[in-house]
């Protein structure tokens, strides 16, 4: 966060680690500058009041003055230290300018003129200093304050199981992959795992930014960090310490909150140009006021003034704590920023391609359709498909026995299942032959479908969906639709982005007829079909070639080139695998409405940024000619002390400013 051009990682650390220390100068330097005021006679004056005269009592303002210079004001001039090593001089380098020549200027009133009475300025010049830069640190502390949350999320101790089926605590750190864990109801889970035995909902809020607990069941994948419901869980434990997603989610938001964006290293090149315009400001005011007045103290009060207006604490501000607020708000919605450039570009972003496989769809099939005959109920031939395909693992079987299970439909009772090699399967029901099959089943039993039936069956095939009938003793009852279900979120987010102008289109391995029907669903206009992955990219550069800006959500394992090559990747539906090298982006939940959040989030983020730099920098426009006197004719003049009041308040509404992004609705 340091200015002049500065490493990330240097950076970071000299704003963000000494926010102690500026508040316990600013305290003790606060207490230090009363004396300071109260004898100082120009303070007396303003105010009509007088302190007791004693031997030694003028002395007062000057000495404690000094010490509140050496305590409170040589930590900004150790800082500058290494900016004018690396000839890159910025805020630090400015600030320390400021603060020797009040000094200077103190002290040569005192010999030139022996007046004691610009002392106070000094003090109170550091004092806002160091009250503006403890609030700056205070502000980026509070916008990271996501990685704090997510570090604390993982438990201290975790039960594990032995060979022996006893519980035994031990703390997390000892936790190996492949041990089993005992996670009670309420507590939270202390490594990444899969479940072993019990079902309960879980809530990973603190991952996905998904308040609905998700239920989990022997099998699925657990999250260190989320926290269990009211049901036991045995997990056995896939990732611990440094390899699991709360680890890498909170890599990723460390990064991004270090990284710098476009508009933040303008921000610290400015800094550097206003070092040299404050600098020239200066020269040309201390001649022309010398040329003016002769030389004198009001000469070095003036360039003082200058100086200290020139502080760019504002400008300083007003990049990282909106780059802070933004990965944070983010990290709470289940958007993980990688590369910084890569939200600054989406703002930009005028076409979205979406992979439909497990994308805009489930990836994994469900029943969209059913056509009955002789008044049989849609929900009666779901429910009897269902109970006759009770024991197959076929993906076909296993969507509609899930869209029953949706439905909340009653079963009804089947037994004496075969199987009927590549036709179908067979079971009975109270006496009746029941079958469930495609054409094949059809050949076998020399059904030919009714003409409503036969109907439905061509509509869905041209659409790329799968068709299974219903048969009972010889006589079909019902035609059932499958097809790889559309999300209920996807129809939501295609409109919001068409809203916002932004164009979509569909890319897919699948056939035309699937992808046709999709789009046709969603109401997108564009989709390319039957795209071998390692093609993929070139359907990017396509667009890219029309004068597109590119945004590529995919699943980051086979879209991996087209990610890389999108001027936005974004990685979706993967989870709790935040390893995604190829994508800017990463969503932690597979849901395509993110990605209007992360439009949404760059544009606000970037509104934010430009609103603070324009009013950093027209302040300083302002200020600093103020500062050197231009209206001195007329009888305005700044103190130092109202330089550094202005430059403390410019702080303050920067940051403000940045904090009222938080109230954005993602």
């Amino acid at each position: 966060m340091e200015h002049g051009g500065h490493e990330d990682h240097s950076a970071h650390v000299d704003h963000s680690g000494h926010e102690q220390m500026f508040r316990r100068k600013f305290w003790v330097s606060l207490i230090l500058s009363l004396p300071v005021l109260l004898f100082s006679q120009g303070f007396q004056a303003l105010l009509g009041f007088s302190m007791p005269v004693f031997p030694g009592s003028r002395w007062i303002t000057p000495i404690f003055a000094v010490i509140i210079f050496v305590y409170g004001g040589l930590p900004f001039i150790k800082m500058a230290v290494p900016e004018l090593r690396n000839r890159q001089p910025g805020m630090m380098t400015l600030i320390s300018l400021a603060i020797i020549v009040a000094f200077v200027y103190s002290v040569a009133s005192l010999f030139l003129a022996n007046q004691m009475d610009f002392f106070w300025e000094l003090a109170t010049l550091i004092v806002i200093m160091l009250l503006g830069h403890w609030i700056e640190m205070r502000s980026i502390r509070q916008a990271s304050g996501a990685l704090n949350a997510l570090a604390k999320l993982m438990p201290d101790s975790a039960e594990r199981i032995d060979a022996n089926g006893q519980t035994t605590k031990v703390v997390v750190s000892d936790l190996k992959s492949g041990d089993r864990l005992l996670v009670r109801p309420g507590s939270s889970i202390p490594a990444d795992g899969v479940v072993e035995d019990g079902e309960s909902a879980v809530n990973e809020s603190m991952i996905t930014g998904e308040s609905k607990p998700v239920h989990k069941h022997p099998g699925e994948k657990v999250v260190g960090g989320s926290i269990n419901g009211d049901g036991s869980l045995r997990i056995r434990v896939t990732a611990t310490g440094d390899q699991t997603a709360l680890a890498g989610i909170m890599r990723l938001v460390q990064q991004a909150q270090m990284s710098k964006s476009r508009t933040q290293l303008l921000a610290d090149r400015a800094a550097g140009w206003l070092f040299y315009i404050a600098l020239g400001t200066a020269v040309i005011t201390a001649i022309a006021w010398t040329i003016g007045v002769g030389f004198n103290v009001t000469v070095i009060e003036r360039v003082a003034t200058v100086l200290v207006i020139a502080c760019p604490h504002a400008l300083g501000l007003a990049i990282p704590l909106v780059v802070a607020i933004t990965t944070a708000m983010g990290a709470n919605n289940g958007i993980l920023v990688r590369n910084r450039l890569a939200l600054e570009a989406a703002r930009e972003i005028n076409t979205v391609i979406f992979d439909k496989t497990g994308t805009l769809t489930e990836g994994r099939f469900g029943v969209v359709g059913i056509e009955t005959l002789d008044g049989i109920k849609p929900e009666d031939a779901l429910a009897l498909t269902a109970a006759v395909e009770g024991d197959s693992e076929h993906t076909i079987a296993q969507g509609i026995r899930r869209s029953a299970q949706q439905k909340g439909l009653q079963l009804p009772v089947v037994q004496d299942f075969e199987a009927i090699k590549g036709r179908g399967i067979h079971a009975k029901m109270s006496g009746h032959d029941v079958y469930v099959g495609g054409p094949r089943l059809l050949e076998m039993l020399t059904i030919t479908l009714p003409e409503s039936l036969s109907i439905f069956d061509q509509a869905a095939s041209a659409k790329g969906q799968s068709v299974v009938h219903l048969v009972q003793d010889g006589k079909p009852l019902a035609s059932l639709a499958l097809a790889d279900v559309v999300r209920p979120e996807s129809h939501e987010a295609i409109r919001r982005l068409h809203e916002m102008g932004v164009q979509v289109a569909i890319l897919t391995g699948d056939s035309q007829a699937v992808a046709k029907a999709v789009a046709g669903e969603l109401g997108i206009d564009t989709y390319f079909a039957e795209v071998l992955p390692e093609n993929k990219d070139q359907k990017v550069i396509e667009l890219q070639k029309q004068g597109r800006r590119v945004a590529m959500v995919g699943d980051g394992v086979n879209d991996a080139p087209a990610l890389t090559r999108a001027d936005v990747g974004i990685a979706i539906g993967s989870g709790t695998d935040v390893a995604v090298e190829s994508a800017g982006i990463i969503l932690v939940k597979s849901n395509p409405l993110d990605v209007v959040k992360v439009i949404e989030l760059s544009r606000a983020s970037y509104r934010k940024m430009r609103q603070n730099l324009i009013w950093a920098a027209g302040y300083n426009v302002v200020a600093i000619p103020l500062a050197a006197g231009v209206l001195a004719p007329w009888g305005i003049l700044l103190s130092p002390a109202v330089g550094a009041i202005l430059m403390s308040l410019s702080t303050v509404i920067v940051a403000i400013n940045a904090q009222l992004l938080r109230t954005k609705h993602l």
